[in-house]
């Protein structure tokens, strides 16, 4: 029993400091005494008792969650309404195949750091590269400290794992050359207007299909990217179907500058959108960007469209030299070199890509700023006509 500093008896865990103030102390259900502090003493037994209450109310819990219960509570309460339908499947699928097979049936307090590390290491070795790994890291980290913050467990394990693969971070570009060459060949196909605006734009994909006419402002010269189309069978549908969402990124909200080849292709589009409705006049829809059917477009459209073009490519070209097959993010991935290649600067490049960071931005193009500033410190050195200079030796 406690006492106060008059002597009088407080009850138990109670006792009043030197300097007044009052403190409670308990025992907490993971075995760690703990200490509340108070000038009021009729407070701090409310809180104290509070404490009790909760701690003996958790003590029965805390060995009967396992963690796939608690991730399906925690899509609910922290993912149902936070993010995207796409990134919830995503989150899912990754679950169900790379950690729940593995610990879904662990209560999630007794997960130590090596479990985590094991399970790592397991993605590793069934050759799933840096991204995956990193993804399931991401949601465990995320999973596990809510049930910190719920009081479920002490602290969270997956602080320090290390991933197994390194990050590449590169971005694939056509050289100066290659991007003539399949334009020369893309020329007046179906797609070629697509092709032209997603290298002199540099939109992702996603959102060069879902743009509509309403997003094309041709009289002050640019184009509003406010959405993406993508290609997905979320958890609530019976099969892949066609979605409308946001973009990447608040950044990616954005206004890209229309040129003066971009205005053409644009011009063009339109017309040939109109005729594809007018002969397809069951198949209507706004999209700007469609199949000859007038249907949505997806990346898997794309990219079949790209290889047709480099198919013809190759046809004339020796097998030893054949031109490579690329994705559609290539274009993207262009349109930046070319912005590095040509002096703008970094931050616009950003603003045009609609990157999070301008650090993301400087660690895909590292390569293509560094090869320019080779070339441009030689723009400083005075050019001579006949120059040559002779450096004499100290030793002559």
């Amino acid at each position: 029993m406690g006492k106060d500093l008059r002597g009088k008896e407080l009850g138990e865990g109670l006792t009043q400091r030197k300097d007044g103030i009052y403190q409670a102390r308990y025992t907490d259900r993971w075995g760690k005494r703990k200490a509340i502090y108070g000038s009021n003493l009729r407070e701090l037994r409310v809180k104290l008792a509070e404490a009790i209450a909760g701690n003996a109310n958790f003590q029965s819990i805390k060995d009967d969650v396992a963690l796939d219960q608690w991730f399906d509570r925690w899509m609910e309460v922290y993912k149902e309404k936070s993010v995207r339908p796409n990134t919830k499947r995503e989150y899912t699928h990754i679950y169900k195949k790379n950690i729940s097979p593995y610990l879904g049936s662990r209560k999630i307090n007794s997960l130590v750091k090596s479990d985590i590390q094991r399970l790592v290491d397991r993605a590793a070795d069934d050759n799933y590269a840096y991204e995956r790994q990193n993804k399931i890291k991401i949601i465990l980290r995320d999973m596990l400290q809510r049930a910190v913050e719920d009081n479920l467990m002490v602290n969270n394990p997956v602080s320090g794992i290390q991933l197994r693969a390194d990050k590449e971070i590169s971005a694939k570009a056509l050289t100066q050359e290659e991007q003539n060459i399949f334009f020369e060949y893309c020329r007046n196909t179906f797609y070629d207007n697509l092709f032209n605006v997603a290298v002199n734009t540099g939109l992702r994909p996603g959102e060069l299909f879902a743009l509509t006419p309403e997003d094309i402002d041709l009289e002050n010269g640019f184009i509003s990217v406010t959405k993406t189309l993508v290609y997905q069978r979320y958890l609530t549908d019976d099969r892949k179907e066609f979605h409308i969402e946001p973009p990447k990124t608040k950044q990616s909200v954005r206004k890209v500058p229309i040129n003066s080849i971009c205005r053409v292709y644009l011009e063009r589009q339109f017309d040939l959108k109109k005729v594809i409705s007018e002969k397809r006049p069951k198949q209507q829809n706004e999209y700007l960007f469609v199949t000859k059917f007038n249907t949505p477009l997806n990346s898997v459209i794309y990219s079949d469209a790209i290889k047709v073009v480099i198919r013809q490519i190759n046809l004339i070209r020796p097998f030893d030299d054949q031109f490579e097959i690329f994705s559609g993010h290539t274009f993207r991935h262009t349109f930046a070199t070319r912005c590095f290649e040509n002096g703008i600067d970094a931050k616009v490049v950003q603003s045009y890509l609609g990157h999070a960071s301008l650090k993301m931005t400087m660690d895909l193009y590292t390569h293509v700023s560094d090869d320019k500033s080779s070339m441009d410190i030689e723009k400083i050195v005075p050019q001579r006509k006949n120059q040559v200079v002779y450096f004499k030796s100290k030793m002559a």
